[in-house]
């Protein structure tokens, strides 16, 4: 096939996207976890199945999904300068504890949990005022995200969430968070954009908010930054920070993958987009960090400032926890194959956290692994 038909094809993708966007009510629960699959997590753990049951396990056994943690916030400012600055630690717990306690509400249907979640969620919304200082873009994608996971799972599977207290949540997402990621930092490289996409699209979906959302979608397809997926991921699955270190280019490959989970729960698909480019990025990058050889273009990254000679050796082989979820879509909903990556989920299943801090939702055994039988 010639460029000219692929790109025919791509404008043709786009416009249908923005017709189904432009028509369609906002789904809910609707970010990364709509109904069906909340109800066959419950299902599947209670059932006492594998891999699911070890995925719970996992998830059980990290501290932060206890329904006895004790809230750190909430606080006026914060900010992550140098990775942990004002609260940022305090911040990162937080968030993945209400999401972790979400889960496990879903789980095991323990009240105790979605109280936790409630918790949180509130000391944040009626506190917090502000993200602050260099780095302000990656504390709200990255943690936002989290937060607004938890908030979605809550708000629609739980009855003793008062409706002033989701009126304040929005209105935090919407004032204090949005603000911050709504350019999707151009200047940077794609993992700090697409942090900040993921947590825009979230904010559209939970604050019901139409061009929040189109926004996003929008970029995800043809932003000019780093963060878009065409800017991301180049045609040979190459990513824009595969020179930089397999840690960012497995969290910008992740953030993009959420991007695309959020989207398709809301009708549209960006996994396919582009002749399913986020696939070749995951193949790519998981062929190489089990070992195998792949090719590499010296390239520049749009902003000019990034000329990588070589795929970096930093941090091969270290997975994070962005699998799952990608083989569940490709695989598992439309039979289309990914055997890298499915040698990945065999290596590390069932899939935890990853490392601190948790940038990804982590648990997609438990979450996203979705197929009757394995």
């Amino acid at each position: 096939m010639t460029r000219n038909f692929y790109l025919s094809l791509f404008i043709c993708s786009l416009f249908l996207i923005q017709q189904a966007t432009a028509q369609q009510k906002f789904v809910h629960p609707g970010i990364l976890h709509g109904n069906a699959a909340l109800d066959l997590i419950h299902q599947r753990v209670n059932g006492a199945k594998q891999p699911w049951l070890g995925g719970v396990e996992a998830l059980r056994a990290n501290p932060f999904s206890s329904s006895a943690y004790k809230v750190k916030g909430g606080f006026d400012s914060v900010a992550r300068e140098k990775d942990f600055g004002l609260h940022a630690q305090e911040v990162n717990n937080d968030c993945i504890a209400a999401y972790y306690n979400a889960l496990m509400w879903t789980a095991t249907g323990k009240k105790a949990h979605a109280e936790k979640a409630v918790e949180i969620l509130n000391a944040y919304s009626y506190k917090l005022k502000a993200i602050v200082r260099r780095d302000k873009e990656l504390l709200a994608g990255l943690n936002g995200s989290h937060f607004l996971n938890a908030a979605e799972i809550i708000r629609y599977s739980y009855k003793g969430w008062d409706p002033k207290d989701i009126a304040q949540c929005e209105k935090m997402f919407l004032e204090v968070f949005y603000p911050v990621v709504k350019s999707y930092a151009p200047w940077a490289n794609g993992n700090w954009g697409n942090a900040c996409l993921k947590t825009a699209m979230a904010i559209g979906v939970f604050c019901n908010n139409r061009e929040i959302f189109d926004d996003a979608v929008n970029y995800y397809l043809k932003g000019e930054g780093n963060a878009s997926l065409p800017n991301y991921i180049y045609e040979s699955g190459q990513c824009q920070e595969s020179g930089r270190d397999q840690a960012h280019a497995q969290l910008g490959l992740g953030n993009l993958a959420e991007c695309a989970e959020i989207a398709y729960n809301q009708g549209i698909d960006l996994y396919g987009a582009l002749n399913n480019r986020l696939l070749k990025g995951f193949e790519y990058t998981a062929k190489y960090n089990l070992g195998g050889e792949v090719p590499f273009e010296v390239k520049s990254d749009v902003t000019k400032k990034y000329m990588h000679q070589t795929v970096s050796a930093d941090n091969r082989g270290e997975f994070r926890p962005i699998y799952e979820m990608v083989y569940n879509h490709y695989q598992n909903r439309k039979g289309i194959n990914a055997p890298y990556t499915k040698k990945v989920i065999d290596k590390i299943r069932p899939e935890g956290a990853g490392p601190r801090p948790y940038d990804q939702p982590g648990f997609g055994t438990l979450t996203f692994s979705l197929k009757k039988s394995e």
